[in-house]
């Protein structure tokens, strides 16, 4: 192989990485983005990326996959950004009217990623990590295998994590019973395969 091709290959491989990073330093500022308007967001975010790391890398997926998914887990609910704040940070339980403004939020983040070069499939991911296996959630509706794997991974994480928190209106969940409760889910919520590797992670 001649000098000037390896030299051709170093230099794309140099602007590959560059972007890479480019990329990471977009999702890290907008996660930023999030906390500033609602730290139980953004604090939120960061844990459920957390758990999505765990989750893939017990599934087998490869180094690239699990970063696409903790990217897109990091940013799944940007689009709460979309939602005014008299409903995003009320106290209280929210009423009908109230939570049809946050099922928004998952097209609202879609919106905002889905033409950044770069954030194509997690876009789609953030679109659909509130759909259920039974096609009973929202936005598309979408059942089984039609739901990104990506957005099956983040559905269960973000479900463990606002069990386990405290909120406002109501006390956290002992890890334990959280855990109980997405085993129970599981199969027409949650896709059990994930479901299983969150278990062997978390034991």
């Amino acid at each position: 192989m001649s000098t000037t091709l390896v030299e051709a290959q170093f230099r794309i491989t140099e602007l590959e990485d560059r972007s890479r990073r480019q990329t990471i330093d977009m999702a890290c500022t907008l996660v930023s983005l999030i906390d500033l308007r609602d730290h139980y967001t953004g604090s939120h975010s960061s844990r459920v990326a957390r758990y999505c790391r765990d989750i893939s890398v017990r599934l087998g997926l490869p180094e690239f996959e699990i970063e696409s998914v903790v990217l897109a887990a990091s940013l799944h609910d940007i689009g709460k950004i979309g939602v005014p704040d008299h409903i995003l940070l009320k106290p209280g339980k929210l009423d009908d009217s109230e939570f049809d403004w946050i099922k928004k939020h998952p097209e609202y983040g879609w919106m905002a990623l889905r033409n950044v070069e770069g954030f194509e499939q997690e876009s789609l991911m953030v679109l659909h990590h509130h759909e259920r296996m039974d096609g009973g959630g929202y936005p598309g509706g979408l059942r089984g295998p039609e739901i990104p794997l990506g957005s099956r991974i983040i559905a269960v994480a973000d479900s463990f994590d606002a069990l386990t928190t405290d909120r406002p209106y109501r006390a956290a969940r002992s890890h334990p019973l959280a855990l109980r409760e997405i085993i129970r889910c599981s199969g027409p919520q949650f896709d059990p395969s994930v479901v299983v590797a969150f278990c062997e992670a978390m034991t």
